[in-house]
Formats: C-alpha cells, structure tokens, sequence
C-alpha cells in the first residue's frame, strides 16, 4: 500500500524537522509550506526524501490540504493522512491509521487531550453538534451519525475519499475545512470510522475569523437540510 502524510506549515521552523523524522518511518511525507515567514523553507529543504510544496502566498487550511492532497492523488497514493506541523498530533499514531485502510476516512478523534484551554473544547462539541444534527436524516433526530470529532486535523483519507474531495465544490476558508469535508464524504455514502487519539495543544492560528469559518459551514448544512426538506 502507497501511503502519504500530507503536512501543512506555517511558520513552523522549530518543529519540521522533528515531525520529519518521526513520520518518515510510516510513510512517505509531502510538506506544504504556506508561505511561511520564518525559517520554515529551509528547514524543510536541509531534509532529504521529503516532498516540498511552496506557496508563494498563505492559502491557510483549505488551499494546503488540497494541494497535499492533488499531489497523492496525481502520484498514486492508495492513502493519505493529514497531519499537524506543530507536533499537536502524535506520529506514533499513524499506524493506528494504517490498520483501518478498509475505510475511506478514519478520524483521529481526540479522546485524550493535553492542555488543551476549556473554550476550544466547547467550541469542537458545538461543531460536532451542529454537523451531526445537518447530516441527520429527519428534523427529530438529533444525534445524526453521532461523530464524537468532526474538527479534527488528523485524518487518512482513501483513493476514493481524496477524489470526492477534490471534486466537491467547498467553501471553507479556514477550520470549517474539516467540517465540510467530512460532511462531503459521508453525503457521498463513503465510509468513516473514528479511532481514538491523543492531542497536545500548541500555539495555534485558531481565532474567531476560525471560528466564524466554522459557523458558516455548520449554516451551510442546515440550509442544506431545509432544502432537502
């Protein structure tokens, strides 16, 4: 099986080489540098055997995926994971990823989390809430699929998953990436599973206009789900 960690950078010279030699014994890695300011480029270029993907202006989450995601599927990759730069998610994990390539989105839900402030946690819940609820098949039900984590970063996507991606129609600029991808899979009948995982929160570019991206998403499938009555 063809495997690829997609990673997407910013500003995070202090990590890359860290989270290179960690995850280079799983898979191979294609790092997308989204204009970093820092000395992030050339930490990544000092690194032998990865794959480097620069942007010349800050595309943010959406725009660094989807190119991570472009490159497996126009080399051939049965599987990609989508982790973070900052070490907030654990490489040891990816294996875990790789025992569950039946499906084609496996979520890293984070079960466990380190340091993690009270209001980000309230804010993933909400998420979680409001995606479930326009995924949900009637007005009266309103766990829907019940994902525990639909906000998470640390995901494996199939062949399949990264395709129904890449040819949706999205409209996410920041965090509310993940939500509407996860919803995109799941509306196309592709399969999920979440497995547990751990999360150490960093310094994060997580901030209201996040949080408004998100709010926006979670609208979408509401309005979504009036339509379809």
């Amino acid at each position: 099986m063809k495997r690829l960690v997609i990673i997407p950078c910013y500003n995070e010279e202090k990590t890359v080489g860290a989270i290179a030699e960690a995850a280079r014994p799983h898979a191979d890695l294609c790092f997308v540098n989204d204009a970093s300011t820092d000395q992030t480029g050339d930490r990544l270029h000092a690194i032998s055997g990865i794959h480097i993907i620069t942007h010349a202006r800050r595309t943010h989450i959406p725009g660094a995926i989807l190119d991570g995601m472009r490159f497996a599927a126009d080399n051939g990759y049965d599987v990609a994971v989508t982790m973070d730069a900052g070490l907030s998610h654990d490489p040891k994990d990816l294996p875990r990823f790789f025992e569950h390539d039946g499906y084609d989105l496996v979520i890293g839900a984070r079960r466990k989390t380190i340091g993690t402030p009270a209001h980000r946690k309230l804010i993933s819940q909400c998420a979680a809430r409001i995606v479930n609820y326009g995924l949900s098949d009637t007005w009266h039900d309103l766990k829907g699929p019940a994902f525990s984590d639909c906000t998470s970063g640390f995901r494996m996507y199939s062949k399949k998953a990264l395709q129904t991606v890449l040819n949706a129609s999205l409209a996410s600029r920041s965090f509310g990436f993940h939500m509407e991808t996860l919803a995109v899979i799941y509306t196309h009948g592709l399969s999920i599973q979440e497995i547990p995982v751990t999360y150490t929160f960093t310094n994060s570019s997580f901030n209201s206009a996040a949080v408004g991206d998100g709010l926006r998403v979670g609208i979408g499938l509401i309005r979504k789900k009036i339509d379809n009555g």
